[in-house]
């Protein structure tokens, strides 16, 4: 079934035990608060964890700084949709050997020759692309930042946020959040979905 943000933007105020709103544009304050929360809470929630359903490959070009003041002087441009990249290895995959590597502004520096494997969490703008787990944490991260200036009632705030916690709590124990390593050890976790070249 498709999603639009509007869905979410209802299902947010649902949780708050408001009335929905009929557009993100609507000129009603709730609406207002949505529409001014929901990109960089969408944003802020995708970078926080590693989620399968969001992480994405792209092969990167180097170019040679010709520095020479360190061994980090191949630089890779990181890929526009990039929120962050994560751990990089000789082979690209998630599994391989770690490689030095670190990251300035919109460029990232190793000493490995290009092309270069980046994996990275990508900023999926489209409800459809996302895990309907990760869409449960955004509607109850929404839920949380304008659940004192829509409603004025503490309380809510707290409803809000336990519904985070379970909503995060269930994408952990379901594997839709990427948790870093095999049972949490130095190498990447075991997961599927997230061997997609980016285009």
């Amino acid at each position: 079934m498709a999603i639009t943000p509007l869905d979410i933007a209802n299902m947010a105020l649902a949780v708050l035990d408001e009335a929905p709103i009929d557009s993100l544009d609507q000129d009603v304050k709730a609406a207002r608060l949505l529409n001014l929360h929901f990109d960089l809470t969408c944003e802020s929630e995708l970078a926080k964890h590693a989620w399968v359903f969001a992480i994405l490959s792209a092969s990167v070009p180097g170019s040679d700084t010709g520095s020479g003041d360190c061994t980090l002087d191949i630089a890779y441009e990181v890929p526009a949709d990039c929120i962050r990249p994560l751990p990089l290895t000789q082979n690209g995959e998630r599994d391989g050997v770690p490689i030095s590597w670190r990251q300035e502004a919109g460029l990232i520096y190793s000493d490995q020759p290009g092309p270069l494997i980046i994996r990275y969490i990508a900023n999926l703008t489209d409800p459809n692309d996302w895990d309907a787990l990760f869409t449960e944490v955004l509607v109850a991260a929404l839920a949380i930042k304008i659940a004192h200036p829509l409603t004025h009632k503490s309380g809510m705030i707290d409803i809000a946020r336990s519904a985070y916690d379970r909503a995060l709590d269930a994408a952990f124990n379901a594997n839709a959040i990427q948790r870093g390593g095999r049972f949490y050890s130095a190498s990447w976790s075991l997961q599927r979905g997230d061997t997609r070249i980016a285009r």
